[in-house]
């Protein structure tokens, strides 16, 4: 309860009885807690996972769940979990973060947020990429909260985790399946479901399967300013993971045909990433270009270049304009949207 209260602490992870780790601005820490034993954490585990309405038992080892506070669990005990029950909670603070506190913290400067801002606003179609904890969810979350308020936003999730402030916002979650192997309500079903609510725009909380089809082609089709998250570790990563998605959904497209319908769905790349002294840094933005060959035609905006480590483990380094020039200038400017061209020749050291 103490570590749950806590809103420094965004992650609580217990390996069995008598390891709980916790993450405090992304750096890992050992806690002095401890459970009496395996089945003590058992009583605490199904004391949690009954709230929710969830039960995890040896015909149901596992469980992937919202809490009542926004929170996600993740429950699974043995035969699966050898050394004992693991207990993983990814905490949803009171307070969401905004863009001045990721500026704060040297996460993007300035420059990039009225770049990223005016993306949104002239409803470019953004893809936010980065590994587990580079803080996709909370960039997407800011972001999506500079959809103007006469919009229709679906937010479409595995575990409902956005907390948008407009006023017409409808939220959709997924379903597992119950124990008798029905019920199920896949991100696909709820993607296709949102094109007949009359969507303005469309934001899927990651991008992990066959639902990526839809989305894809809601973006092409009428739905422009659509966001979404996925797992990869650079842009090309990314898009490689995503056709690997297509093909998931559909077995007619040729590999050109899902390479041309990524190129013309998306318009910007955002890679994020967690450093190793726990820092989260924007390391990329892409623009896509459509298709060159038989590949991606990416152009790079906005880098982070790490210099070094200084005395104390934290890695410094300087956020760096390309020199490349938006190819989104006029249509931003179409939406009354107009960017100052210093920010294309931005040189910021962050430290």
């Amino acid at each position: 309860e103490p570590l749950m209260q806590d809103e420094s602490i965004q992650d609580i992870l217990v390996n069995g009885h008598s390891s709980v780790y916790i993450e405090r601005r992304g750096v890992l820490e050992l806690t002095p807690i401890r459970f009496r034993d395996d089945e003590h954490l058992m009583q605490i585990i199904d004391r949690i996972v009954s709230s929710i309405g969830r039960r995890v038992d040896e015909s149901s080892p596992m469980v992937d769940a919202r809490l009542e506070d926004g929170s996600r669990v993740n429950v699974i005990i043995p035969p699966l979990a050898l050394d004992g029950p693991i207990l993983s909670i990814r905490k949803f603070g009171q307070n969401p973060l905004t863009i001045d506190d990721l500026i704060s913290y040297g996460t993007l400067p300035a420059e990039i947020a009225a770049y990223l801002e005016a993306a949104v606003k002239s409803k470019l179609n953004i893809l936010i990429s980065g590994g587990t904890g580079a803080g996709k969810t909370t960039l997407l979350n800011i972001l999506a909260g500079y959809i103007p308020d006469n919009e229709r936003i679906i937010t479409i999730e595995d575990s409902a985790e956005l907390r948008l402030q407009q006023p017409h916002v409808v939220r959709l979650e997924s379903r597992p399946a119950n124990v008798e192997g029905k019920g199920e309500v896949t991100l696909t079903d709820l993607v296709r479901n949102s094109l007949r609510m009359r969507p303005d725009r469309i934001i899927v909380g990651e991008s992990r399967g066959a639902e990526v089809l839809d989305m894809l082609q809601a973006m092409n089709t009428g739905h422009p300013g659509s966001m979404s998250t996925i797992h990869a570790n650079s842009p090309k990563d990314a898009l490689s993971r995503m056709e690997v998605m297509l093909s998931m959904g559909t077995s007619v497209f040729s590999e050109m045909a899902m390479k041309a319908l990524l190129g013309s769905a998306i318009n910007i790349i955002v890679q994020l990433a967690r450093l190793p002294d726990g820092k989260r840094i924007l390391m990329s933005v892409s623009e896509m270009a459509g298709t060159a060959g038989d590949d991606f035609a990416l152009q790079d905006m906005f880098k982070f270049e790490q210099y070094g480590v200084d005395a104390r483990g934290n890695i410094y380094g300087c956020f760096k304009a390309t020199g490349k020039v938006s190819m989104f200038l006029d249509h931003m400017k179409s939406h009354g949207l107009e960017l100052e061209k210093e920010i294309f020749r931005l040189v910021r050291e962050v430290r």
